[in-house]
């Protein structure tokens, strides 16, 4: 227990609580919140219309490089969209991992679609190009058919920039061989905020004609190969849930080169309604999906200190990283290639009972860490879904423990 102490000690002395209870990650109120919420209040615009949430699109696309962004009221909600718009239509089969946060499968049963669970890579902790490639491999056939509802989504679109996945070839779609359906998106989540080995999914993915959603809610800040996530395929989408880096309390954008996908976007997530001085008209099913104005407001004062609290989260890494240096226990960093943001600290220990062993000493003296999830495969409404072995999956559920990760801001706690 000695050394379990330890860690105790080390993340108290470097949070400087001695006794309060130390979450494991909350939110960071530093800026312009208070007065830029004062000034949506005053203005009376505090639901879904106002200046704040074009605003707030507008410092995400700056900040990402992305070409459009739509705010949405969550990151489930944006991806569910992003799904829809890519095309997924019921009793189609995504393709996603085991090994995420239950928003991932959720968004993809919204649309009626059937969840694929694939394993991860050990040193990203998302999902595996040689995995997907080896499941394609084996269960995938390309077939002839009519892509009219694509085309129909596409068609006031420009073409994809550079760099960016290509459309699916006019015709040529995959289908399971074994069940029939087909595969119509694949969407990896970037772990903790690591980016997944995007390139070599996009490699897979393209030579099968798959489109690629990154779920990349838990990513704001992090880059694989200079380019920030969810910029890689037809869409991608971030969260600002009240436990993220940053926050509108609940939050969430939708990401996108396509300018007709992001205009479409905008429209099926305020209800789908037509411009007119006074009627209600609808042309299509839409959704109540609109982020509001007074959560965009805290959104916008969040963006301005994005750069300073991702600093201080790979602060706090870097002293996770030389704590346990020379300890048994390993800590996760960023993976080759990759400035991750480091939303959520982990170590790897050397089994399950040493992992349950952690967890119960540090939460029962006010220390708050968590295990990563419950594989979706685990879950009753997933368990007959699609899987390969999920031997990384495995192997990282049985071992994953996340430490405090809230950025320190000297004296934020005595200032409130």
């Amino acid at each position: 227990m000695n050394k379990l102490k330890t860690i105790i000690d080390f993340i108290r002395s470097t949070f400087q609580e001695p006794t309060k209870f130390i979450p494991l990650h909350d939110p960071r109120f530093i800026g312009n919140e208070v007065k830029y919420m004062q000034e949506c209040i005053e203005s009376n615009f505090v639901s879904s219309v106002g200046e704040f949430v074009g605003r707030f699109e507008k410092m995400c696309t700056e900040y990402t490089g992305a070409q459009y962004a739509v705010a949405a009221m969550n990151g489930t909600s944006a991806l569910h969209i992003a799904l829809q718009l890519s095309g997924v239509q019921r009793d189609d089969e995504v393709i996603t991992q085991a090994l995420t946060f239950i928003a991932t499968a959720n968004a993809i049963s919204y649309t009626g679609a059937y969840p694929v669970f694939l394993d991860v890579d050990k040193e990203t902790m998302g999902l595996s190009p040689s995995a997907v490639e080896a499941w394609l491999a084996e269960n995938v056939e390309m077939r002839e058919m009519p892509t009219a509802n694509s085309q129909q989504l596409t068609a006031n679109s420009q073409q994809p920039t550079a760099n960016s996945q290509r459309p699916m070839a006019n015709g040529q779609q995959p289908f399971n061989k074994h069940t029939h359906r087909r595969i119509s998106a694949c969407v990896p989540m970037h772990t903790f905020g690591h980016p997944v080995k995007t390139d070599k999914l996009l490699e897979v993915l393209n030579h099968y004609n798959i489109p690629l959603i990154e779920d990349a809610a838990e990513s704001i800040g992090s880059y694989y190969k200079g380019k920030h996530t969810g910029n890689f395929g037809k869409f991608g989408i971030l969260s600002f849930n009240g436990n993220k880096i940053i926050t509108t309390g609940g939050g969430g954008m939708i990401l996108t080169d396509d300018e007709g996908l992001a205009k479409l976007a905008k429209h099926i997530t305020t209800q789908a309604k037509v411009p007119h001085p006074w009627e209600y008209r609808h042309d299509m099913t839409g959704y109540n999906y609109r982020l509001t104005n007074i959560a965009a407001a805290l959104g916008c004062a969040q963006m301005e200190k994005l750069d300073y609290l991702l600093q201080l989260k790979r602060d706090l890494a870097d002293k996770y990283k030389e704590f346990f240096k020379d300890t048994e226990f390993k800590f996760f960093t960023e993976p080759e290639n990759c400035k991750s943001n480091y939303w959520l600290n982990a170590i790897i220990t050397k089994d399950r009972a040493q992992r349950d062993e952690i967890l119960e000493f540090t939460n029962s003296r006010g220390v708050m860490t968590r295990p990563i999830w419950e594989l979706m495969t685990r879950l009753p409404m997933f368990a007959n879904c699609q899987t390969d072995s999920l031997e990384n999956s495995k192997w990282l559920a049985d071992r994953v423990v996340n430490l405090p990760s809230s950025a320190i801001v000297q004296g934020y706690r005595k200032n409130l």
